[in-house]
């Protein structure tokens, strides 16, 4: 099992460019299974959970070739089906949550989608009622076998139909969008998510030549196509990766600029770093952060202690919560981060405490800081990181932090963060990748 070893309390300068978004990636990665010919995907990131789809992918038969680094040609025209029912692909499709995503293309394409299942980040329940319901009312047979934990999904001829969900879940979304675009006739999906990266995955089903309508919003319109084509097709800059920037910079006091961040598709996400007083200028299509002694963090009008919760897009997402609590942990004044959507995403909390943290608790959605304003100094620990945006929180609380610190299983960071000891190493940062 691999660690960082940090030796923290050291300021930061230079310039970042974030990597390709994991979440984007994990979607598109699985439209090519729609189409027989070329697909091109450029600025894929170069972690874990990717790497993991594009090897499944290639298992179950996909042609890959790596064109230069961040960009395959993925030509889906020898899919083996045979292969769905082996304990290799159950093996590794269990190994990553984002390999829900092929169901719903598979079952589109082919008339069946199995799926073993799925692994991820150990947050709390995540459930895959909201991907099969959709998939039974375009008119799919689903089966699940407790035992061996198998889901199937079987349907000849999908049927355009109204379908409202019961919570706006992404990759659901994702799953039922790919699964409609054949489907004969009109499918409608309301309370459907809208985030940047859903909105990427329909722009491009659509320049592979589907119908798909509402982009952006929270209901879309899909006219079923028979045969969808090939495309070029780029991801966006992580998000979750720029907020982390954000609240590294402000933790370890450092001057850093985030090159090319797509600012028109980071939504709510600047306004919320600003209201924990960290300042932050648009040049262009890049954010530059001063170094500042202190930040305060906000109130509400009436002068009561800010909230911060997470919401389906556009409001704040879920992913970038743990970076915020671990940067309010420095700030002058208080705040309450209600972690609405998962239940166990707040439980590296005690982490922080060991380090000298004020962070109460309340119970597996809140936590209230107290902001020690820097007048005392987080220490170093060791620690474990459980998942990968609470790993990156850890790993910015032990930059900043006096002294020695050192994070274990840091493989799941490495799952969502590409080569972040490399690219910290060059902004100043003393970090070392030990065993």
């Amino acid at each position: 099992m691999a660690s960082f070893e940090i030796h923290g309390g050291k300021p930061l300068k230079g310039e970042l460019i974030p990597q390709g978004a994991k979440n984007e990636a994990l979607q598109v990665l699985c439209a090519p299974l729609l189409t027989s010919e070329k697909v091109t995907i450029s600025n894929l990131p170069d972690i874990v959970d990717v790497n993991k789809l594009i090897g499944l992918l290639q298992a179950m038969g996909v042609k890959v070739e790596k064109v230069e680094k961040g960009t395959y040609i993925f030509q889906a025209k020898d899919v083996d089906l045979d292969y769905l029912q082996t304990e290799d692909f159950k093996n590794r499709a269990g190994s990553l949550r984002g390999s829900v995503m092929i169901v719903g293309p598979m079952l589109a394409r082919f008339g069946v989608g199995y799926l073993p299942k799925p692994g991820g980040d150990k947050i709390g329940r995540r459930r895959l009622d909201t991907h099969f319901s959709g998939m039974m009312m375009l008119g799919a047979k689903f089966n699940y076998d407790a035992g061996e934990h198998f889901y199937a999904v079987e349907g000849k001829k999908l049927k355009g139909t109204y379908i409202h969900m019961d919570e706006a879940s992404v990759t659901g979304t994702a799953n039922i969008v790919m699964a409609a675009v054949h489907a004969e006739g009109e499918t409608v999906i309301y309370n459907a998510a809208c985030e940047p990266y859903l909105q990427q995955l329909c722009k491009m089903l659509n320049s592979m030549g589907a119908k798909i309508t509402g982009i952006g919003s929270n209901r879309l319109t899909i006219k079923g196509v028979k045969k969808l084509g090939g495309c070029y097709h780029r991801v966006l800059p992580d998000m979750i990766e720029i907020g982390s920037f954000i609240g590294l910079a402000a933790m370890t006091q450092s001057e850093i600029t985030i090159k090319d961040v797509s600012w028109d598709n980071l939504g709510i996400i600047p306004t919320i770093f600003r209201r924990l007083g960290i300042k932050l200028e648009r040049r262009g299509d890049d954010i530059y952060i001063p170094a500042q002694e202190s930040y305060e963090i906000d109130t509400f009008i009436d002068g009561s202690i800010m909230t911060i919760a997470d919401a389906p897009w556009p409001g704040f997402t879920p992913d970038l919560l743990s970076i915020v609590l671990v940067v309010a942990t420095q700030a002058k004044g208080s705040v309450l981060i209600h972690q609405k959507m998962f239940e166990s995403r707040l439980f590296f909390t005690d982490k922080l405490i060991d380090m000298g943290a004020q962070i109460i608790l309340c119970d597996p959605h809140r936590a209230t800081v107290i902001g020690l304003d820097r007048k005392y100094d987080l220490r170093g620990i060791q620690m474990t990181s459980p998942d990968i945006r609470a790993g990156v929180s850890l790993l910015i609380a032990a930059l900043s932090a006096k002294g020695k610190s050192t994070i274990h299983n840091i493989e799941q960071i490495d799952r969502g963060y590409q080569d972040i000891d490399i690219r910290l190493g060059n902004l100043g940062a003393d970090i070392r990748r030990i065993g």
